[in-house]
C-alpha cells in the first residue's frame, strides 16, 4: 500500500559526506566500510539519497523521504535545474588550453560526455577546505592543481574520467553544490535540514503544484465517469505524483 505524504512530513536534508564513507546507510557487502549511518547522528530513518557520491569522494549529498523530490534532483532530465559543482585536485599543472576539451565534451569509454558547464583552474580553497584523512599521496616533484567543474549529467565516476582524459588524473574530489544548495556552513560529518517552504519552492519550479495535479486528476475522473470510457480501476497518476513514495531507480552513475 502506498503512503500518502502530508506536506508537514516532507523532508530534505543536506549533508557533507566525509572521505571513505559509503553513500548509503548499510553495507551488506563489506560490514567494515563506514556508511552514512556511521558518519552521521540525528538523522531519522526513511531518508534516501537523491543521487550518489562515490566512497572515495567527499562533499554535498541531498537526502529526502519523498520519491518525486528524489527523482527531480537525480534524474538526467533535471540537469538544467540541478547541475552539480565539483572541486577536483588533479595531478600536474594543466593550462586553460588543456581544459578546453572538457568544455566541448571528451570521449569516454561509454561515449562522449556532455560538455562541462564550467571547467576552470582555481586557487586552492584555503578559506573552507578541510584536511582529508588520510591525505592524498604527496610526491615532492609532482605538483598538483585545483579545477572547478560543473556537470549537468552524472555518469559513473565522470569527473575523474574526464580529467584523466585530458592527462590530469583526479587525486581528490569534493562536490560543493547541487543546484542552489551548497556546502556553506557544513563541516564533514554535519548536516542541516532545508526549510520546507524553500524545498517546495525550488523543487516545484517548472512543475505543477500538488493542488494542480489533484485538480487535473479529479477533472479527468469526472470526465471519464460522464463518458463511461474508462474501466473501474481509475487513473491515479495525479495522486501518485505526490501521494506515493515514488522511489525511482538508484542512479549509481553519479560521482
Amino acid at each position: 500500500m502506498s503512503r500518502t505524504f502530508k506536506p508537514s512530513m516532507l523532508r530534505l536534508i543536506l549533508l557533507n559526506k566525509p572521505f571513505q564513507v559509503l553513500p548509503q546507510f548499510t553495507s551488506p557487502d563489506n560490514p567494515l566500510q563506514r556508511t552514512l549511518h556511521d558518519a552521521f547522528t540525528g538523522i531519522a530513518p526513511g531518508l534516501y539519497p537523491a543521487g550518489r557520491l562515490d566512497y572515495d569522494s567527499e562533499g554535498l549529498m541531498v537526502l529526502t523521504n519523498f520519491g518525486p523530490w528524489q527523482a527531480r534532483i537525480s534524474e538526467p532530465s533535471s540537469s538544467n535545474h540541478f547541475p552539480k559543482m565539483y572541486m577536483a585536485q588533479v595531478d600536474g599543472e594543466p593550462t586553460e588550453a588543456v581544459l578546453e576539451p572538457l568544455l566541448r565534451g571528451v570521449t569516454l569509454k561509454d561515449g562522449i560526455a556532455k560538455p562541462a558547464r564550467v571547467a576552470r583552474l582555481v586557487p586552492e580553497p584555503a578559506d573552507w577546505l578541510w584536511p582529508r584523512e588520510p591525505p592524498i599521496r604527496f610526491r615532492k616533484n609532482s605538483p598538483t592543481a585545483w579545477i572547478e567543474m560543473e556537470l549537468g549529467e552524472g555518469r559513473n565516476r565522470q569527473v575523474r574520467r574526464m580529467t584523466a582524459a585530458v592527462g590530469h588524473p583526479t587525486l581528490r574530489l569534493i562536490r560543493t553544490a547541487v543546484g542552489p544548495w551548497t556546502l556553506e556552513g557544513l563541516a564533514p560529518g554535519k548536516w542541516r535540514e532545508v526549510p520546507l517552504e524553500e524545498a517546495e519552492r525550488v523543487l516545484s519550479a517548472g512543475r505543477k503544484s500538488r493542488h494542480d495535479y489533484k485538480e487535473a486528476s479529479g477533472d479527468s475522473r469526472r470526465q471519464s465517469s460522464r463518458d463511461n470510457s474508462r474501466d473501474n480501476s481509475g487513473d491515479n497518476s495525479g495522486d501518485d505524483m505526490w501521494g506515493d513514495d515514488g522511489w525511482g531507480e538508484d542512479r549509481r552513475g553519479e560521482e
